[in-house]
């Protein structure tokens, strides 16, 4: 793999015309204090028009006096550093790997230095030719050329790796700084997050590291942009553009930092281009997440199950130390239901690793009630769950919610308070979300044995009980909840509702008068995870594993909506568009094959044409 670098240790310099002397002729007049040759030699290094051959030959000479490249020597080495190696003949290429493999092994100081440089060439060069006063882009083949720099950059790596294998030990904090800022053009942050994922395949050890670095730049976005911000964005964009959104042809690399937005505006959007351009940037960074464990999981549209396996338990350490303290993310959340949908049996563990957490007493309220969030939306939403597995959840999640109950009705706080049984009401909440989701496919085949099997879960004393949950839980799950149970006749929740609506003491008072608004419909701060993706090129992979909200469970909510005097259309049809009523004093609170896809026209921008399971180096 490594072979044509050792030729050029032997190979001899080319014959070209220069001033001074060797480079070792130069360190040892610098040593006695002669700088003019020194001086002469950063010179010429520098040169913006330097040579391929004058390159090869400088390079040459510096692996022959690499031992005398000590500290004191450390702005010289830099200015090597910086010589225009990549996008120059293969001899240039061969030769500066060489070298950086020379250096390294013999002034190990220098380690950090060449790292970083590689590194910085983990994101395209932004060169573009001045025609006049107009600046163009400087080929046509300037994505190939990128293509060929990003596998160049990763053979380097290995090559530093070779002669000194502790080297992966100090990329972490060189990745880390050098990430670039969320600003910065899609094309930029995809290109980098493409290389961090990349180095994962060949330095195994650092792929937990690199997924946690991936994951939290990716929620800092996703914080950032609300669902209805971005929903809103592309419904005014849509009444805007009109027909003319589709005339903008999505090319490998079209963003970039100074892209004039009147420009891109007036040129239209292509179909799976979002306007919001924080969303742009976190749908095609979730789309390179998604490819990439695709590309992890699967060997030649095979399941590997111990690469996938191997996978799973990393991602859920992410998503443990991660994702699920953060509140209010709508869509990173979704790396771990897009690897579910992969095999059963992963969600099954997830679905025990949550409930797990959710029956845990030392784990804090938020995280388990948080947990309970997670089971009820994935149980509704993911479209591969059987009713089999939905049943046992629902079996696990009645269970304890009437062990709760009875070790709550006999002491001091019986009584409705979100403070003291907040994981009680989400668990709670997740049974009647997934109820008013899957009851139709519980039912179906054996209409009898379902309606036994959901008396069995015996609703009416959850909702009987003093500890009211339909107080708590949000309206439109409660409506929904009450509407259907109430056509299967499994329980009445109406008398319980009224009670509760006029129990509710209003804070605001309308300033037009009328009826008295409340502050906060989401005592719990729920939210529903799983909530319908709204990136368009990520929306494309999870649809076919999703479960939609069916137009008949609106059809049952309408025909029972004369039993529900507290509900307001408001909350209903938020509900059905999939949306949930917020505190507008929430908060994120945020902690610190793959190249097929990034080709297709789904991707704005380009990626090496090898897979991350390929080792050609």
């Amino acid at each position: 793999m490594l072979a044509d670098n050792d030729e050029f240790l032997s190979s001899p310099p080319r014959k070209t015309v220069r001033f001074g002397g060797t480079v070792t002729e130069v360190l040892h007049k610098y040593s006695k204090g002669e700088t003019s040759d020194f001086e002469l030699l950063k010179h010429q290094l520098s040169d913006p028009e330097i040579k391929d051959a004058q390159i090869i030959n400088w390079l040459h000479e510096f692996r022959t006096s690499v031992t005398y490249l000590t500290k004191d020597f450390e702005h010289l080495v830099s200015i090597v550093l910086k010589l225009p190696w990549l996008n120059r003949s293969k001899e240039v290429v061969e030769e500066y790997l060489a070298f950086l493999g020379n250096l390294v092994s013999a002034q190990t100081v220098y380690l950090r230095s060449c790292l970083s440089m590689i590194i910085s060439h983990f994101v395209p060069a932004r060169i573009t030719i001045r025609e006049g006063d107009v600046d163009i882009s400087d080929s046509e083949d300037e994505d190939e050329n990128i293509i060929a720099n990003f596998n160049t950059c990763h053979r380097a790596l290995q090559i530093v790796s070779r002669y000194v294998p502790s080297a992966p030990r100090f990329l972490m904090p060189i990745l880390l700084e050098k990430f670039p800022y969320v600003n910065k053009s899609a094309r930029t942050m995809e290109c980098y997050v493409h290389n961090l994922l990349r180095i994962t395949v060949y330095f195994p050890s650092l792929r937990l590291e690199i997924l946690e670095l991936v994951v939290e730049k990716l929620l800092k976005i996703d914080v950032s942009a609300s669902r209805h911000d971005i929903e809103e964005a592309e419904e005014t964009a849509c009444h805007a553009g009109g027909e003319n959104r589709s005339g903008r042809e999505e090319g490998l690399f079209n963003m970039d930092e100074d892209e004039d937005p009147k420009e891109s505006s007036s040129a239209g959007v292509g179909s799976d281009v979002m306007v919001h351009p924080i969303a742009e940037r976190l749908d095609i960074l979730m789309f390179v997440l998604c490819a990439y464990i695709k590309d992890i999981c699967y060997t030649s549209g095979e399941l590997d199950l111990s690469k996938t396996k191997d996978l799973y338990r990393d991602l859920l350490v992410v998503f443990d130390k991660l994702i699920l303290p953060t509140h209010a993310s709508c869509h990173v959340q979704y790396v771990m239901f897009y690897l579910c949908s992969f095999k059963l049996g992963f969600a099954e563990a997830f679905l025990e690793h949550l409930w797990k957490k959710v029956q845990n007493p030392n784990n804090p309220p938020i995280i388990r009630q948080t947990a309970a969030s997670y089971i009820g939306s994935f149980l509704s939403r993911a479209g591969f769950i059987p009713v089999v597995t939905v049943k046992a959840c629902l079996d696990l999640l009645g269970s304890w919610l009437h062990s709760y109950i009875d070790n709550q009705d006999a002491g001091s706080r019986a009584f409705c308070d979100v403070t003291f049984h907040g994981p009680f009401y989400a668990a709670c909440q997740a049974v009647f979300y997934t109820f008013v989701f899957r009851h139709k496919q519980i039912l179906a085949g054996n209409l009898r044995k379902g309606l036994a099997y959901l008396q069995n879960l015996n609703f009416e004393r959850i909702v009987m009980c003093q500890l009211n949950p339909l107080k708590i839980c949000l309206p439109s799950v409660v409506n929904l909840f009450a509407a259907i149970t109430r056509k299967y006749q499994l329980v009445f929740c109406y008398t319980i509702i009224e009670r509760n609506r006029r129990q509710m003491i209003p804070i605001i008072r309308s300033s037009t008068g009328g009826d008295s608004v409340q502050t906060c419909t989401n005592p719990l701060d729920s939210f529903f995870p799983f909530d319908p993706c709204v990136l368009k090129r990520c929306k494309k992979l999870i649809d076919p594993v999703y479960q939609i909200w069916e137009e008949s469970h609106a059809e049952d909510l309408k025909e029972h909506k004369k039993h529900i005097k507290g509900a307001t259309a408001d909350e209903e049809d938020d509900f059905l568009k999939g949306e949930t009523p917020q505190n507008d004093s929430l908060v994120g609170i945020t902690p610190g094959s793959f190249d097929s896809h990034l080709r297709s026209p789904a991707s704005s921008v380009g990626s090496p044409p090898i897979t991350y399971m390929q080792r050609p180096f």
